[in-house]
């Protein structure tokens, strides 16, 4: 079934309504990001030591679980009841879940209210990707995705901003008390502009060349007539939402003083390769898949969603661990801790212009290849980072460069640089009815990267701090002067700082493998040539001699 290019063009009420649905993505983006910037806050409001930040990685990881684990189900919802109600709906239960993150005193219904977030969260990117399917020709699609992606990936940038700037105004309750208003005029404004059958399969015409490219996860069943009948593979998504919550499960260690893994890690772990292969074996056998691999070029879509994934953890990891940086080895306030991050947070933007604009000179793989290896490079400069950090730079003749600004502002520039091509690259080799598919598959890849990632290597870098640690002792004022306390602490507290950095420069090495494996798996990144125009065999030509 090929694209119509007689379908009418956008109105302006239609580029209105995915407007408006491109704020509630921006919505739901900002709260994936906005607790790296108060996650001290939070932990010391909740009395949980700093030195037992493990505890609290639940309140990143919750929000980004429950996002990926709604996105198939809430896609399949709006194909069958429209996109209008999903979207308020989800937006109703992302205000509830603020409410109760807001009035939470306890860690366990903290993360509770945060998995309502991210679950509500996750309908909205590929909801408002399935509304533009829905109401754009499409010739006019891939501008509006991009939009959309654009909005998703700016919540990365402006939420650890908006998150210490509410907090520095009303702490970090009002973080989530800002959210009840934000969801409301959201929803007031979608149910006014947003169709009421957008999206609902019983109205799809015959030869209706809309697919729902709304849940990740749409494999539109062709009849031979012609018709989309729009399903989406559920038990798919929900097999896979299983296999990253097991892994989360299996990587989150309340003390790991003794191992990386909690008692009950291996086995979870375990668990999770087993569901890992029953996901695999569904989706051989199911008719309708997460992707129909119909037309897909698989090895460069694959090569596509390793890259991201990797680069996602390098972002994830970034605007946690630089924040902790500034808190526990800088001595920074929530605020300055924020500041301290922009360097990679504007660079981050800059490198995704960047990017578009070579995109064209040097190509999809190259450009991610090389931004990915940069990031790596820049990593390593990271991970070397010295105790006096504030004061060390690099003299390059007559100019010299700070070295937090300059090593920050690189990672910010390789990430940055992979946006473009793996936005455009993923387009090439995906047919054009699974756009929006395509185009939510590699934000997917991008989030799942984020968990993991940052559940990984966190739980590698909060075990060797206690390996670290375990033979420090703690100085007590008993059986000594005031003067002999005093440089017991100071030696205690230079101790502290130098098993900070070890454990700080083992995460980062980390990610810069990480940003290795991506390079690498960027080479896989080669878009199929177009095809040679067919030819008419000399044989079946009209023979002019013959007339």
């Amino acid at each position: 079934m090929h694209p119509d290019p007689s379908a009418p063009a956008a109105g302006p009420r239609h580029r209105l309504a995915v407007g408006v649905g491109g704020l509630a993505v921006l919505l739901g983006a900002l709260d994936a990001y906005v607790v790296v910037s108060v996650l001290i806050d939070i932990v010391g409001d909740l009395g949980i030591p700093i030195n037992h930040l493990e505890r609290a990685t639940p309140l990143v990881t919750g929000y980004l679980l429950g996002y990926l684990a709604a996105m198939p189900l809430l896609g399949s919802l709006s194909d069958r009841y429209g996109r209008r109600i999903v979207i308020v709906l989800s937006l109703a239960v992302f205000a509830a879940g603020s409410v109760v993150t807001a009035t939470a005193t306890e860690l366990v219904p903290l993360v509770a209210g945060r998995a309502m977030q991210g679950m509500a969260g996750g309908a909205l990117l590929p909801v408002t990707m399935a509304l533009i399917a829905d109401l754009f020709p499409p010739r006019s699609r891939p501008t509006a995705l991009g939009w959309v992606g654009a909005a998703q990936e700016l919540g990365a940038v402006l939420g650890p901003l908006f998150g210490a700037a509410v907090a520095a105004w009303i702490g970090w309750r009002g973080i989530f008390w800002i959210n009840i208003p934000l969801a409301a005029l959201a929803a007031i404004a979608v149910w006014f502009l947003v169709p009421a059958r957008s999206g609902v399969s019983a109205t799809a015409a015959p030869g209706a060349t809309g697919t729902s490219a709304g849940a990740v996860g749409a494999g539109a069943a062709r009849t031979s007539g012609g018709s989309a009948a729009q399903r989406v593979d559920v038990v798919g998504g929900l097999l896979l939402a299983v296999v990253l919550g097991l892994c989360v499960v299996g990587l989150y260690n309340p003390d790991p003083a003794h191992a990386v893994l909690p008692s009950w890690g291996p086995a979870t772990l375990g668990a999770a390769a087993l569901m890992l292969v029953a996901f695999v074996v569904w989706e051989r056998r199911a008719r309708t898949k997460l992707l129909d691999p119909a037309g897909v070029a698989m090895g460069p879509f694959l090569a596509v969603l390793g890259a991201s994934a990797c680069a996602g953890a390098a972002l994830m990891v970034t605007l946690v661990d630089v924040e902790l940086v500034g808190h526990t080895l800088l001595r920074l306030d929530t605020m300055d801790s924020t500041l301290l991050l922009t360097r990679f947070l504007i660079a981050l933007p800059v490198g995704a212009v960047l990017g578009g604009l070579l995109l064209r000179r040097i190509g999809e793989r190259p450009l991610t290849v090389l931004g990915l290896a940069g990031s790596a490079g820049a990593y390593l400069l990271i991970a070397g980072w010295p105790a006096d950090l504030l004061a060390a730079r690099y003299s390059l003749g007559p100019v010299s460069l700070p070295r937090l600004d300059t090593d920050l502002v690189l990672a910010g520039l390789g990430l940055g640089l992979t946006i473009a091509p793996l936005s455009a690259l993923v387009l090439r080799v995906v047919p054009a009815v699974q756009h929006g598919v395509a185009s939510a598959s590699v934000v997917v890849a991008r989030m799942m990267g984020m968990l993991l990632g940052v559940a990984a290597l966190t739980a590698w870098g909060l075990h060797r701090f206690q390996e670290f640690t375990k033979d420090l002792p703690t100085p007590l004022p008993f059986g000594m002067t005031e003067e002999e306390y005093g440089r017991a602490l100071a030696a205690y507290q230079v101790a502290l700082d130098a098993a900070l950095r070890a454990e700080y420069r083992e995460i980062f090495l980390g990610t810069a493998a990480i940003c290795l494996l991506g390079a690498l798996a960027a080479l896989g990144m080669r878009a199929p040539r177009p095809a040679a125009p067919a030819t008419v065999p000399v044989e079946a030509a009209p023979a002019l001699d013959r007339v």
